[in-house]
This record gives C-alpha cells, structure tokens and sequence, in this order.
C-alpha cells in the first residue's frame, strides 16, 4: 500500500511540474507580446521575467531530484517503498543454493565412484 501512495505522491509531483511548465511558457508569452509593443510596461516585463526565471530554477530542482530518484530505483539502490533490493538479494542467494546443491550432488557422484572402484 504505501508503494502506491508513494507512486502516486510523484506522480503528482510530476504533473506539478506539469503546470509549472505551462506558466512558464504563459510568462515567456507575456514577455514576448509586451516586448512586441511599442511602449513596453518595464514593470510587467521585471515581474515577469522575474517569475519566469524562478519558476525555471523550481522546476529544474523538482526535475533532478525526480531524476535522482529513479536513478536510484533503476540501479537496485534501497530507497523507500521499494523492494527490488531484497527480491535481488533473495534471487541471488537462492541461485546459490542451487550452484552449493549441484557441487554437493558432484561431490556425491564422486565419492560414490571411488567407493565402487
């Protein structure tokens, strides 16, 4: 249950950035049309140019940690609400077991052959 909440927790963060992206976009817009005209409203464009700057710096904070994230999950790291680490662990001790079983079978056959001899 708590895989899902945390899916779904950057699922949501996802889609924020989403949004912002788009006011990025609107403020870029708005700076464009105010530079187009022939009076310019300074204010409009320093509040805008302003906004869009830190919502750019926002969103590339909210990217890289999400990219550090799934860097995380994609190299078997532990992180919260994962178990990709211990089914790994799990797999791979078990391959043991059946690498120690298959010599033990071999030393077995062996011993068996220099009894009979």
């Amino acid at each position: 249950m708590a895989t899902y909440t945390l899916a779904n927790e950057r699922l949501r963060a996802l889609e924020d950035i989403e949004r912002e992206i788009g006011a990025i976009l609107q403020n870029a817009g708005t700076v464009i049309l105010e530079l187009s005209k022939e009076k310019t409203n300074e204010r409009l464009l320093d509040r805008q140019a302003a906004a869009f700057t830190a919502s750019v710096q926002h969103v590339e904070a909210e990217l890289s940690a999400q990219i550090r994230y799934l860097t995380q999950v994609a190299t078997g790291q532990p992180h919260e609400g994962s178990s990709y680490s211990s089914r790994k662990d799990c797999q791979m001790a078990l391959k043991r077991v059946d690498y120690a079983r298959l010599k033990l079978s071999d030393v077995a056959q062996t011993c068996e052959q220099m009894l009979e001899s």
